[in-house]
């Protein structure tokens, strides 16, 4: 939306937090770029010039504002709506696949050739792939620099900089300030109780709904891999560079972080994993401004407010647990997916307990023998047939992967229904047009809430719903009150 000046400047205007992440303001007399919220007193509207990106703004000689952060920011919430090639690239840049393989491994993820994504980055974002992954190296720069008392050289090398020279200079540029500057600013937080562990601040836009979405992780936690303790969700992670374990807090205006990681290399891709988890870079207004048009949904919506999709930190790990849960109850998938862990998972060690494993790699379950299994033999025979597809690249799900192409692969293969396969899509890919109409928790909804209740007659009524209609599952699970993917958890 950066390229319709007048709506970008009603909304710098209106110091709209709702368009922080969408696009940047970057003012000409000062030098500076700034969120649209803004506190400060606002430029005059010739002074201002909108960028679809912070790198843009970095690369064009703007530094960040010291007073809004505009680096710590929401994400666009377009690389979560969108399956195009500039979408997938910014999933894999925010994943640290630039810092870790270059712009050549970033384009053999996307199957185009490196001059094709450049074209495109700088077409749309006005800035290339290496801007865009040095502009997050920043922020994770910032990030470690004024939550941990690391030393600066161990800083930028966790950070993804090649020498303290180049973290030093990129610091300054984009800051205004030496790291040490930074660190004597940054106001300090209560630390964690936990040795090693860093904690941060995860923004999202207002409003968000933490009961379905720490409700629905905490029902279906698997026992050793993920928990509900102490008011928060926690889970171990496996991350490029070793396994880490999480804690995830709801907060009125944020979500409160606690990361354990063996390597902090690993810092950048963990926090984005973390925000595609709770779907922190949604716009609920836009959604639930959508929804509300139908009057049967308008009142879930009005009691409710800001739903997210609950989605996962990975996409095989997901698919793996959706075929584990098929046709039986919560607590059922939970037990079955328990064992997979114990015999298969690699051991962790949790600083805080309580956290055992980290969820087997579809490598390691390659070789198990499904008459260990205790589910039926169909089901037996999918959970092989997709364990051994993800493991030798028949099916792609990462965060890059092509949505239709995913879609169309898990479809071929033998066990995997039209809800598997829209479930896997809604949660593991993320799109947030994924629907159920065979869902039955959905189908009750529905006729309670007088929808059509056939899948047919739904799926055409839902078209309404479009692009959003993964959140419109949300709000009709919703009506189950009593079920305990809706509540949030007791501490």
């Amino acid at each position: 939306m950066y390229t319709d000046t007048d709506r970008c400047l009603r909304a710098a205007q209106a110091k709209d937090a709702r368009f922080d992440g969408w696009f940047f303001i970057a003012v000409v007399t000062t030098g500076i770029y700034c969120r649209p919220s803004c506190p400060v007193v606002g430029p005059k509207p010739e002074n201002m010039r909108f960028l679809p990106s912070a790198a843009a703004a970095q690369q064009a000689g703007f530094r960040a504002c010291k007073r809004c952060r505009p680096d710590a920011s929401p994400g666009s919430p377009q690389w979560n709506e969108r399956a195009d090639l500039v979408a997938r690239a910014m999933r894999l840049i925010a994943d640290g696949v630039v810092d870790r393989d270059g712009v050549p491994g970033l384009a053999a993820r996307l199957g185009y050739s490196t001059r094709q994504i450049e074209r495109q980055l700088l077409a749309e974002l006005g800035a290339g792939p290496l801007a865009l992954a040095r502009a997050q190296r920043a922020q994770t720069a910032r990030l470690l620099i004024e939550t941990s008392a690391l030393p600066m050289a161990d800083i930028a090398f966790a950070a993804g900089f090649a020498s303290v020279r180049a973290f030093n200079e990129t610091v300054r540029e984009v800051f205004a300030l030496s790291p040490t500057e930074l660190r004597q600013r940054a106001r300090r937080v209560p630390g964690s109780s936990v040795p090693g562990a860093l904690t941060l601040r995860l923004p999202f836009r207002a409003p968000l709904c933490p009961d379905n979405l720490f409700g629905h992780l905490a029902a279906t936690a698997v026992p050793g891999v993920e928990e509900w303790r102490d008011g928060a969700y926690r889970r171990t992670l496996r991350l490029p560079y070793g396994p880490g374990v999480v804690t995830l807090s709801p907060r009125p205006d944020h979500i409160a972080c606690q990361l354990s990681l063996a390597d902090l290399r690993d810092l950048a891709g963990a926090i984005s994993r973390c925000r595609r988890l709770l779907d922190l870079d949604a716009d609920p207004a836009a959604v639930d401004d959508l929804l509300r048009t139908d009057p049967q949904l308008a009142p879930l919506v009005d009691k409710a407010p800001g739903r997210r999709v609950p989605r996962a930190v990975d996409a095989d790990e997901f698919a793996v647990r959706a075929v584990l849960g098929q046709q039986v109850s919560t607590a059922a998938a939970r037990t079955h997916a328990g064992r997979l862990v114990a015999a298969h998972g690699e051991p962790v060690e949790d600083p805080a307990g309580g956290l055992t494993h980290l969820f087997p790699t579809v490598q390691a379950l390659a070789g198990l023998d499904p008459e260990k299994l205790a589910m039926p033999r169909t089901r037996r025979a999918t959970l092989t047939g997709l364990v051994d597809a993800l493991a030798g690249g028949r099916v792609a799900l990462g965060v890059g992967s092509d949505w239709d192409e995913a879609r169309a692969s898990l479809g071929a293969l033998p066990g995997l229904g039209p809800w598997t396969v829209e479930v896997i899509a809604m949660r593991a890919l993320g799109d947030p047009d994924a629907f159920l109409p065979t869902d039955l928790g959905v189908r009750r909804a529905a006729a309670e809430l007088g929808l059509p209740a056939t899948p047919g007659a739904l799926a055409r009524h839902s078209a309404r719903w479009r692009p959003w209609r993964a959140y419109a599952v949300q709000y009709l699970w919703a009506t189950d009150g009593a079920h305990a993917i809706n509540r949030l958890p007791a501490a």
